[in-house]
């Protein structure tokens, strides 16, 4: 399994000048590599492929030799970083999804990151230092002994606020761990529907609910970003004023994130750690199909949209779950949740409700939260396509005797 760490670096101002210098060529062949896509897909109606443009860099490093002073595999990951994007837009443009839009240029502000794959770098005596063709100036950062002997697979250098080039260094160091136990399946299995004003309604096989309820933190905080950044918008950008405004607006922001991503830690741990089923099946939705697409009015619409985009976080939820199950020898699968919140799971009837609506009420006589009917469809989606038949009898049998029995968790964070 691959696990990372992030760490502060404090680069010297040479230092700095460097890693803008490498980031500006990244830059400049993000670019290239996009104008050449935009431009294939005009004049040819042709989808440039990620192999075709790295099949050109020897030739584009051989015409522009600034290209040289860039680590070969940098320069290959930023390709790959776009192809990611072009895919990712395409797959939400055929999924109905008119919002998403392609790639853009960058501009000279932007830090580009620089991802070190597996070479390129080197860590000895806690000291991290990467290849470069700059000047003589070392790229060497101190990181601990931690990292001695362990198998790095992976290195990116980012500024946590690449748009403006005014934020913090970091690295974030990837490395191979392995488990403590391997992964059995005991025929045991929690299914999870992860929602908005729950962020977990969990479901074991024997007909028990775990629910934990959102924290409020983002409304906490939001409030206090609006008002920070109608401040600053009213500045001319770069001003002195605009600079500490932006300042103050970013301070608030990493602390409403460092707030969530604690919760997020401290839930998947308690939830790994006191469920008994080593097999967890979690909705693998993605938040822009979870965007309210019907037209509301005033606060409501307000409210709804920017509580749903907030929970861009829910996928880091999942991968905080997927890899803290890995190293106890548990396993995270997800499988497609469509409509499981809009369909009874008694009768199977599909109901149009929209997310505001936190109650089904079917004609069949079924009234249940929305959440709960989801990760009841979820486990039985779960067994019947894995044709755990036993399985599925015995948890239809288990809802039966049990009804819906609940526990319900309320975790606070400090603000």
């Amino acid at each position: 399994m691959h696990l990372t760490k992030k760490i502060k670096i404090n680069p010297t101002e040479e230092q700095v000048d460097v890693l803008w210098q490498l980031s500006e060529q990244c830059r400049c062949l993000y670019n290239f590599a996009l104008a050449e896509r935009k431009e294939a897909w005009k004049t040819e109606q042709r989808s440039v492929k990620y192999v075709e443009q790295q099949n050109q860099l020897p030739t584009l490093k051989e015409k522009f030799p600034e290209y040289n002073i860039v680590y070969s595999k940098v320069l290959q990951s930023v390709l790959k970083k776009l192809d990611a994007s072009y895919k990712s837009f395409f797959s939400l443009w055929k999924n109905g999804d008119k919002s998403a839009r392609p790639p853009k240029f960058r501009s000279g502000k932007y830090f580009i990151t620089l991802v070190y794959n597996q070479s390129g770098f080197k860590i000895k005596d806690g000291k991290l230092s990467f290849s470069h063709k700059v000047n003589e100036i070392p790229l060497s950062f101190e990181v601990g002994n931690a990292f001695d002997l362990l198998a790095i697979k992976q290195i990116e250098i980012y500024n946590d606020d690449p748009y403006k080039g005014r934020g913090k260094f970091f690295v974030s160091i990837t490395y191979e761990e392995t488990p403590i136990t391997e992964y059995v399946d005991n025929d045991l299995y929690q299914a999870i529907d992860l929602g908005i004003t729950k962020i977990v309604t969990a479901l074991n096989t024997q007909g028990k609910f775990f629910e934990v309820k959102t924290p409020r933190t983002d409304k906490y905080w939001n409030s206090k970003i609006d008002l920070i950044k109608s401040r600053r918008d009213h500045c001319k950008e770069g001003s002195k004023r605009w600079n500490r405004l932006h300042k103050t607006y970013r301070k608030i922001e990493a602390k409403k994130s460092n707030q969530i991503k604690d919760f997020q830690h401290k839930l998947s741990k308690t939830m790994i750690e006191n469920t008994k089923a080593n097999t967890i099946i979690v909705g693998d939705l993605s938040v822009k199909e979870m965007a309210q697409s019907k037209k509301l009015k005033g606060k409501r619409k307000r409210s709804q949209n920017r509580s749903t985009q907030n929970q861009g976080y829910l996928s880091r939820f999942i991968e905080f779950l997927a890899y803290k199950a890995e190293f106890i020898g548990k396993r995270v699968i997800k499988i497609d949740e469509s409509y499981t919140s809009k369909e009874c799971y008694v009768c199977g009837k599909r109901h149009e409700m929209p997310l505001y609506e936190r109650t089904m009420k079917c004609d069949c006589g079924n009234v249940i939260d929305r959440d709960r009917n989801s990760a009841i469809n979820i486990m039985k989606r779960f067994l019947s396509q894995n044709a755990l038949w036993t399985g599925y009898q015995k948890f239809s049998d288990n809802l039966r005797q049990t009804g819906l029995l609940m526990d319900t968790c309320i975790l606070q964070i400090s603000k």
